[in-house]
């Protein structure tokens, strides 16, 4: 009589199917779209000083700070919804989907003929893209082994950074191009076209087997974990899939239930108090360094050096998420941060102007990368996606917000201003520290974790 063989839950299958070619390929072609994202996150704080004249608009006026609000508007509906969406469906679908609508929107922000239709395509540009930050940290946390999630997630994260080098030089070079009412134009029309790129690569990704799994698609998850084996040439076990424990269907109000409640509570408030300091300041930037009387291609240089001050903050993340943990790095770099915000406000000089602007970038995006490592290892897998949205679209709604404080900044109150950023770092790293769970090297949750972590 021949034996059944065990059923091997999927950590130990991907575990064993180890790290290779498939997991290298999906970060490079989720951290494209990262990137593509970044571009159309910060490219309106590039382009508002030649929208402004295009279409006659004030220093700091009402439409100005719609225009920076808007993007982030849609992206607070495309997260939530989106997030939502993916853990009903699945993972691929709205892994395809969001990267083209954000394509159409894109471009169509480019042929904008005054404010309103382009506030309308910058809002729905950040609807679509909303969604690929839930949708792609869940497919990388659940493609990747164990022992290298926590680098990998801030692998991921450290494209942004990528994307913000390459909006800024593009801007820089437009602006030797054409005049400012006619370069950002050009600008939101060439931001978009990475997200083609993107979106052809993603077509040969197979969904998530995790999300496959819990949805009851067996077959199709062990499908998914043979293109994995194959692509890093490793065997999978001739073993059934170890199905998840049974739970009641998920929605989005159990992330307010039980012991998820704390932990949803304590990472929104996280999400907010880093985003709305990190936009609060970088919105506003290259306005204010304008206002500081740079000429314009001074002041896309100079941001163009904060971007690249952002890669060592991510490569120090990526070795402490695993050396010392998910949560002390975080709560390290948000301190960091609320310091660099009032050294920010002491500077005196350009160059000590230049250096705590380059220390805040470095310390906002190393916080960024330990909080996106993060915040996936602290949901259950049926609920992953819809936390993941849930918390960025707390982001967002400080990404909203923070337009309106960070034109502060060009009022003169800037004592104002970077006191209420760096209060918003410590006061998240207060909330990181309370979360009271480290994730490292732990397996990914099919239920809630307990609350002490063990």
């Amino acid at each position: 009589m021949t034996a059944i063989p065990r059923a091997v839950p999927l950590d130990d299958a991907i575990d064993r199917l180890g790290l290779g070619r498939f997991q290298w390929r999906l970060l490079a072609i989720c951290g494209l779209t990262w990137a593509a994202d970044a571009m159309e996150v910060l490219l309106m704080g590039f382009a508002l000083p030649g929208i402004s004249a295009a279409f006659g608009l004030a220093r700091g006026s009402a439409d100005a700070t719609w225009l920076l609000t808007a993007t982030f508007a849609g992206m607070l509906v495309g997260a939530v919804f989106w997030g939502w969406l993916a853990d009903r469906v699945g993972r691929r679908a709205v892994f395809l989907t969001t990267v083209s609508l954000g394509v159409v929107f894109g471009l169509a922000g480019a042929f904008a003929p005054g404010v309103t239709w382009l506030l309308a395509a910058r809002f729905l540009t950040g609807f679509a893209i909303g969604g690929t930050l839930p949708v792609d940290y869940a497919m990388m946390a659940e493609f990747v082994p164990t022992a290298w999630r926590g680098r990998f997630l801030v692998y991921l994260e450290s494209f942004w950074a990528l994307g913000t080098v390459v909006v800024a030089a593009l801007a820089w070079w437009l602006s030797t191009l054409f005049e400012p009412a006619e370069a950002w134009r050009w600008l939101l029309g060439l931001a978009a076209l990475p997200g083609v790129v993107g979106l052809l690569a993603r077509l040969g990704i197979p969904d998530s087997p995790r999300s496959l799994l819990v949805r009851g698609r067996e077959l199709e998850a062990r499908g998914a974990l043979l293109r994995v084996a194959r692509a890093n040439g490793t065997v999978l076990p001739d073993a059934p899939l170890l199905p998840p424990p049974p739970a009641p269907r998920a929605t989005p109000a159990a992330l307010f239930q039980g012991v998820l409640r704390r932990r949803t509570v304590l990472l929104a408030l996280v999400w907010f108090g880093l985003s709305l300091g990190y936009y609060g300041i970088f919105s506003w930037l290259p306005s204010y360094l304008r206002a500081q009387g740079l000429d314009l291609g001074a002041v896309y240089r100079t941001t163009l050096l904060l971007a690249l001050a952002q890669l060592p903050g991510y490569v120090l993340a990526a070795y402490l998420v695993e050396k010392v943990g998910r949560r002390a790095t975080l709560v390290g770099y948000l301190a960091v941060s609320a310091l660099g915000a009032y050294l920010f406000l002491l500077a005196g000089t350009p160059s000590a102007v230049l250096l705590t602007s380059a220390l805040l970038s470095f310390a906002l995006l190393g916080a960024w990368g330990a909080l996106y490592a993060y915040t996936p290892e602290l949901f259950p897998t049926p609920l992953r996606t819809t936390g993941m949205g849930f918390v960025s679209g707390m982001a967002r709604l400080a990404s909203v917000l923070s337009p309106s404080v960070g034109a502060l900044l060009l009022t003169g109150q800037l004592g104002v201003a970077l006191t209420l950023f760096a209060a918003c770092f410590a006061v998240a790293a207060v909330c990181a520290w309370g979360i009271g769970v480290e994730t490292r090297g732990r397996k990914l949750p099919e239920t809630v974790l307990p609350e002490n972590g063990v």
